[in-house]
């Protein structure tokens, strides 16, 4: 079964829904082809590694560019935060009582991924593995990416977030009468109960932000940015998260502010490795510009703005 369901995944994570012209992606598949397999597979491991510290360079930037637009964003988190009680409650009475769906369970032979994150992670290997089956780079360095992007996730949010802001999580039913059971909450403000760092899901005073919400937004900015579809990637981990909404004991802000800081922490590492292998690039080009003399070639050109001919340059 767990084999089945792999090459399942795997299908489904070729990258079919990427928006370029047709003509362009055969001449490009045909210049990989012309590369070493293990080449390109340890380029891509290699700029992966040489792009960390600008991954979290992107990530401050995209926050201290702007400082009027993170003063506007930290008082919107500050007022999520004070109608959370209304939200929240909301949420408990009329919106989980209403989605009945489940996914299938499969059982993981991967440490600490259970539940439904396997509908996330085997698509990121089956895309990986397929990828480098077949000496595609451009799946290769999308699935890395979105792996980079669980590793960060799971950093910041579940390591230091959760145990800076070690906020309680909010008790079912939280507009009833009942009194408030250990170790759960009915008042939002209730921050700064440290006890320990929770390296795992769950325990309790880990409830901001939700690692789910941060992982799971950030593989799909990541699938958004890198094949220029917004539909198929964010539909997707939508109905994987909602599938099991009922064992995220979160407040509202928690799965807001986790998708903001998941679509910061996708949108960076892909800033950051464009960079990088653009760098890498103009350093082997200034090395042996002899090797990178460019031949034209005119071809038919169809793009979905217009049909004629384009110079296409090869090297």
């Amino acid at each position: 079964m767990k084999f089945y369901t792999l090459i399942f995944f795997s299908i489904l994570s070729i990258p079919c829904f990427s928006q370029h012209d047709t003509l362009k992606i055969k001449h490009d598949s045909l210049k990989i082809k012309k590369e070493n397999r293990f080449k390109v597979a340890g380029s891509v491991l290699a700029n992966s590694v040489l792009s960390v510290p600008g991954d979290f360079s992107a990530m401050g930037h995209t926050i201290s560019s702007d400082w009027k637009r993170t003063a506007i964003y930290t008082a919107g988190i500050i007022g999520l935060i004070a109608v959370d009680r209304h939200t929240t409650g909301f949420w408990h009475d009329n919106v989980e009582p209403n989605i009945k769906y489940s996914l299938p369970k499969v059982e993981s032979s991967i440490p600490h991924v259970i539940g439904t994150d396997i509908y996330i992670v085997y698509p990121i290997i089956g895309l990986y593995a397929g990828s480098l089956a077949i000496n595609n780079k451009k799946g290769q360095v999308v699935a890395v990416n979105a792996i980079k992007s669980l590793a960060y996730s799971y950093v910041i949010s579940q390591v230091v977030l959760k145990t800076i802001a070690s906020r309680k999580r909010p008790q079912r039913r939280i507009n009833d009468n009942n009194p408030v059971e250990e170790p759960w909450t009915k008042n939002p403000w209730d921050f700064g109960n440290y006890n320990q760092v929770h390296l795992t899901h769950g325990g309790d005073a880990t409830s901001f932000p939700s690692f789910h919400a941060t992982s799971y937004f950030a593989v799909a900015k990541v699938f958004q940015m890198e094949y220029n579809n917004y539909w198929i990637p964010y539909t997707f981990v939508t109905a994987v998260f909602l599938s099991d909404i009922k064992s995220h004991d979160h407040w509202v802000s928690d799965l807001l502010v986790g998708g903001l800081i998941g679509t910061i922490i996708g949108r960076s590492i892909v800033i950051s490795s464009r960079k990088q292998m653009a760098k890498k690039e103009s350093n082997a080009f200034n090395e042996n510009p002899k090797k990178f003399s460019m031949q034209k070639q005119l071809i038919p050109q169809i793009s979905n703005s217009m049909i004629g001919l384009q110079f296409i340059g090869t090297f």
